[in-house]
């Protein structure tokens, strides 16, 4: 390649695809792990659409729905009816919906919610979208350098499947899905995710469980690709643990709750079941606050975020604590 073309090498492998690594081979838990980030993504992409650093911190990605305590059923988001952007607003939102869609699959998953929102209006956005636009821009400034933590493993897919029912307009639910490598334990241990799935359902659900297992056959359909390649590249897969915390739509795949009525849910339901009995996927359940998968399928709000971002960005650095960007990414590399 010298011989033929300019090229640098780097033997240390600490940048791929513009995708900066940070290897740890003697974690202080006897775990080797490697932090994929973006060092000036951000930074770049506020600069070319004009966006300033907040004055205040902005600590959610998006607007939170607001939790009414006591009702016997939330409120459904209304329909947009503020004024729509001109050609220009509307080309703005969507070079910046395609330059973070671009960062958050790479290195920020806790981007997806508030992208695949105002991805959906993006064809016809209005002044709503442009505020949440805003929003989103304002927390990218606040955390500059997110990325994600990976821990070595047994390269065993697994998945945590959750659905939010009825929390988008025109009566449609969200699903959402937290796919990683891990070991063939009957509860898979914290791993980054390889594919992180935060998507509106197409078909209004008729009900919680329908919507959850509606879910389940978007993460498991995913993960079919997934197993292959691992399969090619030389690392067999045994049963694929999918977790959910809706017992009765682990109740159904698992055959221990045969409900009365199936058409509404027949081709999803007896897929799952089908790839079940062929030893491709095994279905458990576990409590929703164990469910990595609820990250993707509400809009929480701003307290849900910071106390799970230790978790999720492996740091927790604001820009506000101290001072710039530069200041942020010097931080993170002397720790």
């Amino acid at each position: 390649l010298e011989e033929n073309y300019e090229m640098t090498a780097d033997w240390n492998g600490t940048k791929f695809a513009g995708v900066d690594l940070e290897w740890n081979y003697a974690s202080k838990h006897s775990e080797r792990t490697c932090r994929l980030s973006m060092d000036g993504y951000i930074e770049r992409v506020l600069l070319k659409y004009g966006h300033p650093t907040p004055s205040k911190p902005q600590h959610a990605p998006h607007k939170h729905r607001e939790i009414i305590y006591g009702a016997a059923e939330q409120i459904t988001p209304e329909e947009d009816t503020s004024p729509a952007l001109d050609e220009a607003g509307t080309k703005r939102i969507q070079g910046i919906v395609g330059a973070l869609l671009y960062y958050a699959r790479a290195v920020d998953n806790k981007l997806l919610v508030a992208l695949s929102a105002i991805g959906a209006q993006q064809a016809n956005p209005t002044e709503r979208t442009n505020t949440a636009i805003l929003q989103l821009l304002d927390y990218c400034a606040t955390y500059p350098s997110d990325g994600i933590k990976y821990r070595s493993s047994d390269m065993i897919a697994a998945a945590h499947s959750d659905a939010g029912f009825h929390n988008e307009s025109k009566g449609r639910s969200r699903a959402g899905a937290h796919i990683f490598l891990s070991k063939d334990d009957p509860i898979p241990k914290w791993n980054g995710p390889i594919l992180t799935l935060a998507q509106i359902i197409k078909f209004v659900m008729s009900s919680a469980s329908e919507a959850e297992l509606g879910a389940m056959f978007i993460t498991a359909q995913a993960m079919v690709p997934i197993r292959n390649t691992l399969e090619e590249m030389g690392w067999p897969q045994k049963r694929s643990p999918i977790q959910t915390d809706n017992s009765a739509a682990a109740g159904v795949v698992n055959n221990t709750i045969v409900p009365r009525r199936l058409k509404a849910m027949d081709c999803r339901l007896h897929w799952l079941r089908c790839q079940d009995s062929h030893g491709q996927f095994r279905y458990y359940w576990a409590p929703g606050s164990s469910n990595w998968g609820d990250y993707s399928t509400k809009h929480h709000p701003p307290i849900y975020h910071t106390t799970h971002r230790q978790q999720f960005a492996g740091y927790t650095i604001c820009i506000h604590d101290v001072g710039s960007i530069r200041d942020v990414e010097n931080i993170i590399q002397q720790s």
